[in-house]
């Protein structure tokens, strides 16, 4: 039986109108292939259609860590942009789109990556598309040369730390200082193991290396540049996940702001967008990570001709800055976690703040906290698109809200 793919999943997968997931396919092609649990997992193209294009990876029919290099490049932009236009629709909004910034292949500097002990050797890669199987990744076309020049480290410690009966993480970064590589779910440390990982730091040359948490080996502070400020984040903190998406975001989030001089950070992290922002204007940058905001803090004293920042940690989930707390900002800056920032901007939409702007990786989230936001007087002036994740379903913007 043959089937016809009527849309893509947010994840990037084709269904069809029966509600069949297909991955690796585009909308409009004819497929078959065998049904299990609702999921055609090795589908035959039929008909292909024009935007269909030779994957530039070797590791892609296998690897699950890219879901979209079968599309052209011009159908991926189009249709992120779309899931975005369509989650806004969905709550009766609309706004001018700029167009979408993609990062280059290559460029991806932070990833996590499985690593598996095997009677053979060890694996590891990404894992295979809805399987705990780990797919090598020699020929990787997402990550930025620096962590490939890891994965030999990376092996080593797999041989190491993992045992037999399940994989362990290893959260590779990329710093001006080298790689800063975060290990999880591995055994643990023993004199003999402390010996052998430091001597392997050393002869990788890994700017940092941490173990289940601790921190084994620190050669170089593995530091990031944020605006003028060089930040050294804790280890597996969050960062944007290319150098060209983090710039793209930050002057979309400046432009946003426009010449406010009283700004609140709200899921400041380590200072993306705080730092940037106190090159003109005073900054209070709010946070759940205590340990995020001292590397902000440390990395805005030692920056030249900052104007102040000050730091709160704080979980705006549970205890959301008040609308009292707002008054005398001008402007708020918020880049939230997937979950969006419902209560937050509630209490944002109840203030008398008077700018926005709003980074989100989630379109449906955001268009429900937009939705709260317009209802209170906001207008939604234009959202930027960014893709940083390439050849993944997964989409990232910037808004620029402001009271009517």
């Amino acid at each position: 039986m043959t089937y016809v793919i009527d849309r893509l999943s947010l994840r990037g997968e084709g269904v069809t109108a029966e509600g069949i997931t297909v991955p690796l396919t585009l909308p409009g092609e004819e497929i078959d292939g065998e049904v299990k649990g609702g999921r055609i997992a090795r589908p035959r193209i039929v008909t292909p259609v024009p935007d269909r294009v030779r994957a530039p990876c070797a590791h892609f029919a296998q690897c699950g860590g890219c879901a979209l290099q079968h599309a052209s490049n011009d159908f991926v932009a189009a249709w992120k942009a779309q899931v975005v236009d369509r989650a806004l629709s969905g709550q009766g909004l609309s706004a001018p789109m700029r167009p979408i910034l993609t990062s280059p292949p290559a460029t991806r500097r932070r990833a996590t990556l499985a690593g598996r002990r095997t009677k053979k050797g060890v694996l590891v890669g990404f894992h295979a598309r809805a399987s705990d199987v780990v797919v090598p990744i020699s020929g990787c076309r997402l990550l930025h040369p620096d962590l490939m020049a890891a994965l030999p480290a990376c092996e080593e410690i797999t041989r190491l730390g993992a045992s037999r009966k399940g994989s362990i993480a290893l959260t590779l970064t990329r710093s001006e200082d080298g790689v800063d590589l975060a290990v999880a779910e591995a055994r643990p440390v023993d004199p003999a193991l402390f010996a052998q990982l430091g001597a392997l730091a050393e002869r990788h040359d890994l700017a940092r290396l941490t173990w289940n948490g601790d921190l084994l080996a620190e050669r170089r502070p593995p530091r990031q540049r944020m605006g003028r400020a060089h930040v050294v984040p804790p280890p597996g903190a969050f960062l944007q996940a290319t150098e060209a998406g983090q710039a793209a975001l930050t002057r979309a989030v400046i432009a946003a702001l426009g010449d406010a001089r009283r700004v609140a950070d709200l899921f400041a992290g380590c200072g993306t967008f705080a730092l940037p922002l106190a090159e003109r204007a005073e900054v209070m940058a709010v946070e759940g990570s205590a340990e995020m905001l001292a590397a902000l803090d440390a990395g805005w004293r030692a920056a030249p001709g900052l104007k102040r920042i000050t730091t709160q940690a704080r979980d705006l989930f549970r205890r959301p800055l008040s609308a009292a707390e707002l008054a005398g900002f001008d402007a708020v800056a918020i880049d939230p976690p997937r979950a969006g920032a419902e209560a937050q901007v509630a209490e944002i939409a109840a203030s008398t703040v008077g700018r926005i702007a709003m980074v989100s990786c989630n379109p449906v989230t955001f268009a429900r906290d937009a939705k709260r936001l317009c209802s209170a007087g906001f207008v939604l002036k234009w959202v930027q698109v960014v893709d940083q994740f390439r050849w993944s379903g997964h989409v990232e913007l910037a808004a620029s809200f402001g009271r009517v």
